[in-house]
């Protein structure tokens, strides 16, 4: 689970919580309803006609995955480093045979990386395989946009919805204010209600989910480019020390991979 994300929002929801069991003998009065169904049932629906049913339900599962650990940060690249170095001991010593029967586990566990490893295997030079590699990375990028902006879209929607909420309880209680006027001020509450499911919906929902996917997409990307290098490095037979030097560079310094201190065994 991503601690930081569950902390984040269950703090959120806690001070808003408390602001209102503090401020209200009646904190049921910022419960309606139907107010959830016009701000969620609306804002959903709008981004299925915006996006494809197929990339909008993908999209709203995302949610969900923001609460759960990323897989792609600064530890797991040094520990990339450190495989693909390994495998560059083995590819000296064993040949590409060797890495193909070293690798054979990991490739099933990480589509992407396993598709590199074939096309290093196959014989594609270094270029070749970088050139593949990088068009795989842009148009999984390119996909994965889809999301974080139908994600973006949802946000931008969600307070539009809770104004048309407000709005259509603005028209009802008119119509009743001349046969109950006592009935304007908790009508009033109700029909503010909405609007403040959209604010809250976009603000602590939607948009940050956005945020999250985003950033998220940006790991992977980065950690993808990083495998790139490492696997045409592996296919133009460098060593494992011109690896390591390469592939570190794109790492912080502080995350940067040593043979001499990490790798505590030498591939036979």
């Amino acid at each position: 689970m991503s601690l930081g994300t569950l902390g984040g929002f269950f703090s959120c929801m806690f001070m808003i919580l408390a602001s209102i069991m503090t401020s209200t003998d009646n904190p049921m009065a910022f419960w309606n309803l139907p107010s959830v169904i016009v701000v969620l049932g609306g804002t959903i629906t709008s981004a299925y006609i915006a996006y494809d049913a197929k990339s909008t339900t993908a999209a709203l599962k995302m949610i969900l995955g923001i609460f759960s650990s990323p897989k792609d940060g600064n530890v797991i690249l040094k520990n990339e480093v450190g495989r693909i170095i390994r495998w560059g001991y083995i590819v000296q010593k064993n040949g590409l045979q060797g890495l193909e029967s070293d690798a054979e586990s990991v490739a099933k566990q990480d589509k992407f990386l396993g598709f590199g490893i074939d096309l290093v295997v196959t014989g594609y030079t270094g270029d070749e395989v970088r050139n593949i590699l990088n068009a795989t990375i842009e148009s999984g990028e390119s996909r994965n946009k889809v999301y974080s902006n139908a994600l973006k879209l949802m946000g931008g929607m969600a307070p539009a919805f809770g104004m048309a909420g407000t709005l259509i309880g603005l028209v009802i209680m008119l119509g009743n204010m001349g046969s109950n006027p006592d009935a304007i001020g908790p009508s009033m509450a109700v029909a503010l209600i909405t609007t403040f499911y959209g604010v809250l919906a976009a603000r602590m929902l939607f948009i940050p989910a956005s945020e999250k996917v985003s950033e998220r997409n940006a790991s992977a990307t980065y950690k993808n480019y990083l495998l790139t290098e490492g696997l045409a490095l592996l296919a133009e037979r460098k060593s494992p020390r011109y690896i390591q030097d390469k592939m570190n560079s794109y790492l912080d310094p502080n995350d940067q991979y040593s043979i001499d201190r990490d790798m505590t065994e030498t591939p036979a």
